[in-house]
C-alpha cells in the first residue's frame, strides 16, 4: 500500500538539486528587530515532498529488499536494515516506510536516545531509526530503546524500520535478529543511469563504459553516484563545456576523481602561506567579489598569527596575476570562481583532510570572515553551507554548535541570527548528525540561561525546520521555550505562537501538548496562559481530541478568573450557532464545569450576555444574529439548568454522547 503522508524523513544530504545550472543553495533568512526570522524562497515542506519524490524516482531495489518489505507489511512489524556503508540503507529504510504508508500517515525518524516525551504511536505512524552512526559503546543502549520503541509499535499496530550499525552485527541482541534483513548493493550502473535519466541527461548506455567510470560504478557510495550525475548536469549548463554526453561525462568525472591529485600538485607548487591562503580563501568565497577574497584570506593568516608580508605593496603580483597562478577568474561582475569545474569542493576538502591541526582555526576564521563589509547575505549563506559541509564530513559537529553560540552571543547584536539558523537547519538536516543536533537543541532550551538571540533562532528553526520532520519533538522544544520563566516576554511569546500554531492544526499534537501542560497549569507557570489559548475557537484549524479538550476547560475554569475564560465560552457557542461545531462542545463545557456550582453559574451568566450583546471583539467570522444568539443561549441554559438540578430532563435539549471533540 502506499499513499500520501503528513510529514516525512529529512534529506539526508541537504539541498537537492534536481535542474539544470550550477548548484548555488543560498538559502537565507530575512530579519527584523521585532520580526521572526524568516526563510526567505524556500518552503521546507516542500523541499521534503521534492527529495521523497525524487527518492521514489531514482531508487534502485536493492538486494534483501522485497523480503523487508513483505515483513513490513503486516501490522506492528519491525524491521531491522543491515548491510555495508554506502549502499543506501537509509534510504531504502525510507522508501519502505513510504510503500508502507496510508493517507493521512506520518513518517517520522526517532531520537536515538529516549527523552521526556514518551511515545504514542496510532496505526498509521511509521518510524525511522537511524542508529548506523551508533559506536560499539553505546549499541548496547541504543538496542534497548529500539526494544522499547518495538513494544510499542507492535502494541499499537504501526510500523518502523531500524538502520544498524555496519560491522556490530555480532553484537545483536538475540530477540532482534529474526527482525534483521541484510541488503545487498544495488547496480551502480543502473543506480547512475535512473539519476542521470531523472535529470533529463541523454546518453547511449555503452558511453558509461569509458575510463574510470565502471571502476567507480561498482565501488562507490550510493550518494557518490548521485553526486556525480550532479557533476554531469553542471558541466552540461556550463556555457564553454560542449555539447556532446562525453564532454559532460569526462569533466564530472575528472572533478569527482582527479582533482585530488591536481589540489595536491598545485599546493607543491604554491608553498607560500599567502598564495595558500588565498587558494582556500577562493575556494570557501567562490561566487564572492574579488576584494572580498582578497580580505578573506588577509583574515586567514591573521587568524593563524602568520606574520605580514613586508614587501611593498607595489612590488608584489597584483590580484590580477595571482588569480591567474592559482586558476582563478575574475568575471565581468568581479566575482572570483576556479576555472575547473567544482574544483572549489576539491580545494575545501584538501584543507581539511590535510591540515587536521587547523580545522580549530579555519572554524575561528569562518566565524570572523562573517564580518566581511564585502560579504552579502547570499555570500555568507554560501560561506556557512560550505563550512558545515567539510565541518560534518570530517566528524566535528561541535564546530557548528560553537559559531552558533557566537553568532546568537549579545555581542553579535543579532547580527548574524541569520547565519546561525543556517548553521543549525544544516545540522538537523545531516543524514549522520542531525539527532544529535536535535539533542543539542534540547539541551539548549532546557539550559538554566540561553542567549536571547539563540533563543529565537532555536523557535524559528523548530517551527520551520524541525517541525516539518520531527513534530513531536520540535513541540517538546518549543515548550520548554514558551515556559522557561528566565525568558524575555517576547521569546516567550514567539515560542507560544510557534506552539500554537502546530498544536492548533494537529489533534496528536493537541493532545500531547495538553496532557504535558496539565501539572503545570499553575499561574505562575505560564501553562494556563497556553492552555487557554488552545480552546480559542479562531485559532484551531483541525477538531481537538474530546478528552484533552475537556481536560484543558477543567484546568482554565479552576486556574483563571472568569473574565479571562469567558471570551472563548462565547466564541464557542457563536461556533455552534452558525453550524462550525456540533453540540461536543456543550457537552465538554458542563464535563468540565461539572460539580462545581460556581462556575456553572458564571457558564450560564457568560451565554446570558453573549445573547443580549454581540462582545465588540468578536472575529469577524464568527458574528451572528440576536435570535440565533438567544436560541443558543435558551438551549444551553436549559443544560447548564439540568446539570444543576434545575428543571427536568424533558426540558434540556438532550446533547447526548461525549463525541470526538466540539
Amino acid at each position: 500500500m502506499s499513499g500520501t503522508c503528513d510529514t516525512s524523513i529529512s534529506d539526508p544530504q541537504g539541498p537537492v538539486h534536481s535542474g539544470g545550472g550550477d548548484q548555488n543553495n543560498t538559502y537565507y533568512y530575512s530579519i527584523g528587530l521585532r520580526e521572526p526570522l524568516v526563510r526567505t524562497g524556500v518552503d521546507r515542506l516542500e523541499i521534503v515532498r521534492e527529495h521523497r519524490r525524487r527518492l521514489a524516482k531514482c531508487f534502485i531495489w536493492p538486494g534483501g529488499y522485497a523480503r523487508a518489505a513483505d515483513l513490513l507489511g503486516r501490522p506492528g512489524a519491525v524491521v531491522l536494515l543491515e548491510g555495508r556503508p554506502g549502499i543506501g540503507r537509509r534510504s531504502a529504510a525510507t522508501m519502505l516506510l513510504m510503500e508502507a504508508s496510508v493517507p493521512g500517515s506520518r513518517i517520522e525518524e526517532l531520537p536515538t536516545v529516549r527523552e521526556e516525551e514518551p511515545l504514542d504511536p496510532s496505526p498509521d505512524d511509521r518510524y525511522l531509526l537511524d542508529l548506523s552512526s551508533i559506536g560499539d559503546s553505546d549499541y548496547p543502549a541504543a538496542q534497548r530503546t529500539l526494544t522499547s520503541y518495538r513494544a510499542l509499535v507492535e502494541e499499537s499496530g504501526a510500523r518502523l524500520v531500524a538502520v544498524t550499525p555496519s560491522g556490530l552485527e555480532w553484537m545483536l541482541d538475540a530477540e532482534l535478529a529474526p527482525l534483521a534483513v541484510h541488503l545487498e548493493r544495488p547496480s551502480g550502473r543502473a543506480i547512475f543511469s535512473r539519476h542521470l535519466r531523472v535529470r533529463g541527461v541523454r546518453f547511449q548506455y555503452e558511453q558509461l563504459d569509458h575510463g574510470d567510470l565502471p571502476h567507480l560504478l561498482e565501488t562507490a557510495p550510493i550518494r557518490e553516484l548521485d553526486r556525480l550525475a550532479g557533476l554531469v548536469v553542471q558541466a552540461r549548463d556550463r556555457a564553454d563545456r560542449g555539447t556532446s554526453f562525453e564532454h559532460w561525462r569526462d569533466d564530472a568525472l575528472a572533478a569527482a576523481t582527479n582533482w585530488t591529485q591536481q589540489v595536491a600538485g598545485d599546493l607543491r607548487q604554491h608553498r607560500g602561506a599567502q598564495e595558500r591562503a588565498l587558494m582556500l580563501a577562493a575556494s570557501m568565497t567562490s561566487g564572492g567579489p574579488a576584494d572580498t577574497v582578497l580580505s578573506a584570506a588577509h583574515s586567514l593568516l591573521g587568524v593563524l598569527g602568520h606574520p605580514q608580508d613586508e614587501t611593498p605593496r607595489l612590488a608584489r603580483a597584483g590580484l590580477g596575476e595571482q588569480f591567474e597562478e592559482l586558476s582563478l577568474v575574475r568575471e565581468d561582475d568581479g566575482r572570483v570562481r576556479f576555472v575547473r569545474l567544482a574544483y572549489d569542493d576539491a580545494v575545501r576538502r584538501h584543507f581539511w583532510e590535510n591540515f587536521p591541526e587547523l580545522r580549530a582555526d579555519f572554524r575561528d576564521w569562518v566565524g570572523e570572515c562573517m564580518r566581511l563589509p564585502g560579504l552579502g547575505a547570499e555570500d555568507r549563506a554560501r560561506l556557512v553551507t560550505r563550512f558545515a559541509e567539510q565541518a560534518l564530513r570530517t566528524d566535528r559537529p561541535e564546530d557548528l554548535h560553537l559559531l552558533i553560540e557566537k553568532w546568537t552571543h549579545p555581542s553579535a547584536e543579532g547580527r548574524l541570527r541569520a547565519e546561525a539558523a543556517a548553521a543549525l537547519e544544516l545540522g538537523l538536516s545531516h543524514e549522520r548528525y542531525g539527532s544529535r543536533f536535535r539533542s543539542h537543541v534540547y539541551q539548549w532550551v532546557t539550559t538554566a540561561r540561553i542567549a536571547p538571540d539563540l533563543a529565537r533562532v532555536l523557535t524559528v528553526v523548530c517551527r520551520q525546520v524541525m517541525a516539518v520532520t520531527h513534530p513531536e519533538q520540535a513541540v517538546v522544544r518549543l515548550r520548554h521555550l514558551a515556559l522557561r520563566q528566565e525568558n524575555p516576554e517576547d521569546i516567550k511569546a514567539a515560542a507560544r505562537s510557534a506552539l500554537l500554531q502546530l498544536a492548533c492544526g494537529n489533534r496528536r499534537l493537541y493532545g500531547r501538548l495538553v496532557r504535558r501542560l496539565l501539572p503545570r497549569a499553575r499561574p505562575a507557570d505560564g501553562g494556563l496562559e497556553v492552555l487557554l489559548a488552545l480552546l480559542d475557537p479562531a485559532e484551531l484549524r483541525v477538531p481537538p481530541p474530546w478528552q484533552a479538550f475537556v481536560l484543558a476547560w477543567r484546568a482554565v475554569m479552576a486556574g483563571k478568573p472568569a473574565r479571562a475564560w469567558s471570551p472563548s465560552v462565547q466564541r464557542w457557542l457563536a461556533a455552534l450557532t452558525l453550524q462550525r461545531a456540533g453540540d461536543g462542545v456543550l457537552n465538554a463545557l458542563l464535563l468540565a464545569a461539572y460539580g462545581d456550582r460556581d462556575l456553572l453559574n458564571q457558564l450560564y451568566v457568560t451565554t446570558r450576555d453573549w445573547a443580549e450583546s454581540e462582545p465588540a471583539d468578536m472575529p469577524e467570522g464568527l458574528r451572528t444574529q440576536r435570535d440565533d444568539r438567544l436560541r443558543t443561549a435558551d438551549r444551553f441554559c436549559r443544560e447548564i439548568d439540568l446539570a444543576q438540578g434545575v428543571g427536568d430532563l424533558a426540558s434540556a435539549s438532550g446533547a447526548q454522547g461525549t463525541g470526538e471533540g466540539p
